[in-house]
C-alpha cells in the first residue's frame, strides 16, 4: 500500500519528475545483486515456537546452521560470507533465527531475553544482509551497552537485531516502493507476537526502525496484530501513511532525523508512476505527521546508533520508557 490519494495529489510536478528520475536511475544502475552467484547454505532448522524454555534450543540449532553455512560458503569460494557466518556461529552468539541462503537473514539476541523487562527490536534498512551484518550487530551492541549503563537498578534489558526480511539495495527500484515492506510486515508482526511468548508478561517492547526499516514498521503497524509499545522511526523516507493515525496502532510513535542525514533531501511524497506507487508520503518528522519528534543532533544517515550520540541516548530512553527524559527536537 502507498500513501493516500490526498498525498498523491500533493506531489506536485517537480516532485513527480524527481521521483521518476530516481526510478529511472535505479532501473539503469549497473549494480545488481542478481549478478552474484547464489551462496549455498542449509535450509533453516525446524524449531518449535519461541518461548522462554525453547530459547537455548533455538540458539544452539541456529549456531550449528551458521557453522555449516560457513563451511559451505568457504567451499563455494566465498571467504567473506564464510567469515560472516563463522562469526555468527561463535558460542557467545544467541541466534533466534538463521538462514544463510542468498543474501541471508538472521535474528540475534543481546541480553537475557527470557528475563528482560525492556526489549528493543532493531529493524534495519537497505543493503543489510549477512555480508554487511557486522555493522548491524555493531548498532545493536552499542544500544545494548547504553541500556546496560542507563537502566535503573533491577531493570533487565535485551536488544534483538531483526534481519528478518530481504532488504532492498540502496540503488534499486525496490527501495522506492513499499513492496518489500509489505512482504516483511506480516513477518515482523508474527515475530513480535512470538517475542511476547518469550519475555515476561509485562515486558515493554520497542521497535527501533531505521531508513527503509521504517517503511517495514509502518506497514506492520498499519494492519492489526503488531503488539509493540513504542515505535521509533529514524532516518525515515516515510512510512506509506499520511499521519500517525494512519498507522492504526496503540504504540507511541517517535521520529527523528539528524541534521547531516541525506534522507532529508529525498522527496516525502507518493506518486503513481508506471502502475506503481513510488515514494512513501508524509515526512515523519513533520508537524503534519504528528509523531513525537526527538533530538538526533547532527547524526548522519548511518549514525543514529553511534556510541555517545544524542540519538542513541534518546533511543535508549525510549526503550526504557523514560519518556520525560527524551530530549525533543
Amino acid at each position: 500500500m502507498g500513501a493516500g490519494d490526498g498525498s498523491r495529489r500533493r506531489a506536485g510536478p517537480w516532485r513527480r519528475a524527481l521521483l521518476a528520475g530516481l526510478l529511472t536511475a535505479a532501473v539503469a544502475a549497473p549494480l545488481s545483486g542478481a549478478a552474484r552467484p547464489r551462496i549455498p547454505a542449509p535450509a533453516p532448522a525446524a524449531l518449535p515456537p519461541i518461548t522462554a524454555t525453547t530459547l537455548r534450543t533455538a540458539y544452539a540449532a541456529n549456531r550449528a546452521d551458521a557453522a555449516r553455512a560457513a563451511d559451505m560458503a568457504a567451499a563455494h569460494g566465498d571467504p567473506h560470507r564464510a567469515a560472516a557466518d563463522r562469526a555468527l556461529a561463535a558460542p557467545s552468539r544467541r541466534l533466534l533465527a538463521f538462514d544463510g541462503r542468498g543474501a541471508g537473514q538472521a535474528t540475534e539476541v543481546l541480553g537475557d531475553l527470557a528475563r528482560a523487562d525492556r526489549t528493543a527490536v532493531l529493524v534495519p534498512g537497505s543493503d543489510t544482509s549477512l555480508d554487511t551484518y557486522a555493522r548491524f550487530h555493531e548498532a545493536a551492541a552499542a544500544l545494548y551497552t547504553d541500556l546496560a549503563h542507563r537502566a535503573p537498578r533491577g531493570t533487565r534489558t535485551a536488544v534483538v537485531a531483526w534481519l528478518g526480511y530481504r532488504t532492498p539495495a540502496t540503488v534499486s527500484t525496490a527501495v522506492t516502493t513499499t513492496t518489500r515492506a509489505e512482504q516483511a510486515a506480516p513477518r515482523l508482526r508474527a515475530f513480535v507476537r512470538h517475542l511476547r511468548a518469550a519475555t515476561p508478561p509485562q515486558a515493554h517492547i520497542s521497535l527501533l526502525c531505521h531508513s527503509y526499516g521504517t517503511v517495514v514498521c509502518g506497514r506492520a503497524a498499519a494492519a492489526p496484530g503488531l503488539d509493540a509499545d513504542d515505535i521509533a522511526l529514524v532516518g525515515s523516507p516515510g512510512t506509506g501513511a499520511d499521519c500517525v493515525a494512519g498507522l492504526h496502532t496503540r504504540a507511541r510513535i517517535w521520529a527523528a532525523r539528524g541534521s547531516d542525514d541525506w534522507i532529508a533531501h529525498v522527496p516525502h511524497a507518493a506518486a503513481d508512476l508506471f502502475g506503481t506507487t513510488i515514494g512513501f508520503g508524509t515526512d515523519p518528522v513533520s508537524r503534519a505527521f504528528g509523531a513525537r519528534v526527538f533530538d538526533a543532533a547532527d547524526a548522519g544517515h548511518s549514525g543514529y546508533f553511534t556510541p555517545g550520540s544524542v540519538s542513541l541516548a534518546n533511543l535508549a530512553r525510549i526503550t526504557l520508557g523514560e519518556t520525560p527524559e527524551v530530549t525533543r527536537a
